[in-house]
């Protein structure tokens, strides 16, 4: 009988360890994934005052070539953006939208 519980004992440790472990790595998965959304390097960059609509689309998260078109159209008609929040402006681009990309967007 002691032989089993010692046994049940040191498996539930076991688990337990590899549990803990496992929660350890998500969380710093989880930590690294947020730090690479938030400082993206500058080739991740596109200006919203020079891009081409391909370009635009491609880096843009949420933006296709429809919405990026939009954005290289506005800016034709209305000139060079002065500052990023004027993608609001554009039909098709809200808030939301202008939020999860502005690490992404530079003038």
């Amino acid at each position: 009988m002691a032989k089993s519980t010692l046994y049940a004992l040191c498996l539930s440790l076991a688990l337990g360890g590899a549990l803990y472990q496992t929660a350890l790595h998500a969380e710093e998965a989880s930590a690294e994934a947020q730090a690479a959304q938030i400082f993206l390097p500058q080739q991740d960059q596109v200006s919203i005052n020079e891009a081409s609509a391909e370009q635009l689309s491609k880096v843009m998260n949420g933006v296709g070539l429809k919405k990026a078109q939009s954005i290289v159209s506005y800016r034709e008609q209305y000139g060079a953006f002065t500052a990023i929040e004027q993608l609001k402006e554009v039909p098709g681009i809200g808030n939301a939208l202008v939020e999860r990309n502005a690490s992404r967007l530079k003038l």
